[in-house]
């Protein structure tokens, strides 16, 4: 019988990890015994996704307000720093803040209107429609803020960030001015010393404040780079990535990975015979449609993936074909054609009519997506996504 189910994605439970645990050994038992309770068979080309969080877990990869305080002050000098377009978040930005805070006699907070760079909203967007406001041009005031939008809490927590993270810097001992703008440079009119919060706008917002005369740019990338009384670090990405641990403990961004998802192909290929591909996922690349939320606030989907999954897809579009090149056809006849054109296609079908509408993603950010959907943030306990098919097409049987 001709095979009727393409892609399948599976979260595979887990015991629950902790520090210097052996990931390669736990991860792959794991799907081995998944699938076998699944009566599943493990193919060539099947793909493991292991979450960043539980890889960071193994690596003990944490670090500590105080950690953060201290790298922040010595690289900056604490005094006045400017921390600009940091998200809304209180896992991902609330604890970082605490610790930039600490390291500073004063914070010049200036956030972005009228959205956060993932989409949380500050202001009421309606009201803003109502003003003369131009949110490319115009410095905003806390005073003129409050006057003119209130008070703004967010949609789905509740929480009026302004004030929250105003409260933060000031409980951890340091004076706070709050502004709001969309240009760079402004913040460069309260200080020459710039902590960069943005996440993959990064590199261009530090080269506009240092074109700009800044004396010190930083972004969050250089802040824990390198370990700080023993803590964990990311030599990448610094606090990128990172998220809530404990009430002054921050879970940092895994560091070098790519052994680990190679250890498990490899690990994977011994005991099934079977040459999978493994990835370590992150947040996946999607945007909410109704709180408008591009959920990426990690710097990357995919900080380590083998080889196989380089590339973007290739593939042909079914209903163009169906509805162009075959629409004379029907039935058997119409599906034969079809595969032999799969069969026929090139190797790369950019610009091609035939291709117009399919997914110009990178495969690690698709899977990633797709993973992080399977194994979503709260209590299902499937930290490792095993997909099957991914690699599949119409021809295949």
């Amino acid at each position: 019988m001709r095979r009727m189910i393409g892609t399948a994605s599976f979260g595979v439970r887990c015991p629950v990890i902790r520090q210097g645990d052996n990931l390669c050994e736990i991860v792959t038992d794991s799907v081995i015994d998944a699938a076998k309770s699944a009566n599943l068979t493990i193919n060539d080309k099947d793909v493991i996704a292991i979450t960043e969080s539980i890889v960071a877990r193994a690596q003990g990869n944490y670090a500590s307000i105080e950690d953060i305080a201290e790298d922040v002050k010595a690289k900056t000098g604490g005094k006045t720093v400017g921390v600009l377009f940091p998200i809304l978040s209180r896992n991902r930005f609330a604890i970082c803040l605490r610790g930039i805070a600490k390291g500073a006699e004063k914070i010049v907070l200036m956030l972005s209107y009228p959205t956060d760079e993932v989409g949380n909203s500050i202001l009421d967007i309606e009201k803003l429609y109502e003003t003369d406001i131009n949110p490319y041009s115009d410095v905003l005031t806390l005073d003129k803020y409050r006057e003119v939008f209130g008070v703004y809490r967010h949609q789905f927590t509740g929480v009026d960030y302004v004030e929250y993270y105003s409260s933060l810097i000031k409980e951890s001992g340091a004076e706070c001015e709050v502004v709001f703008g969309n240009n760079p440079k402004s913040i460069l009119e309260h200080t020459d010393t710039v902590i960069a919060c943005d996440i993959h706008t990064r590199f261009r917002t530090k080269e506009i404040l240092r074109k700009a005369g800044a004396r010190i740019v930083l972004g969050m990338d250089d802040i824990l780079s390198s370990p700080v009384n023993g803590s964990g670090c990311n030599e990448k990405y610094g606090l990128l990535g990172s998220n809530k641990a404990r009430e002054d403990t921050v879970k940092l961004f895994p560091r070098d990975c790519q052994s680990l998802v190679e250890d498990i192909q490899k690990e994977m290929l011994r005991r099934t015979g079977k040459k999978v591909e493994v990835m370590v996922y992150g947040d996946g690349a999607f945007k909410d449609p109704v709180g408008k939320i591009w959920e990426l606030a990690d710097p990357v989907v995919s900080p380590a993936y083998t080889e196989g999954l380089i590339g973007t897809p290739n593939e042909l579009k079914l209903k163009y074909l169906a509805d162009n090149d075959y629409k004379d056809l029907s039935g058997t006849e119409l599906r034969r054609a079809v595969e032999e054109s799969i069969k026929a296609k090139s190797v790369d079908l950019k610009g091609q009519m035939a291709s117009e509408g399919t997914t110009p993603r990178q495969i690690t950010d698709l899977l990633g997506s797709l993973s992080d959907l399977t194994s979503g943030s709260g209590d299902k306990g499937t930290p490792v996504i095993l997909i099957q098919g991914y690699f599949d097409n119409y021809t295949t049987n």
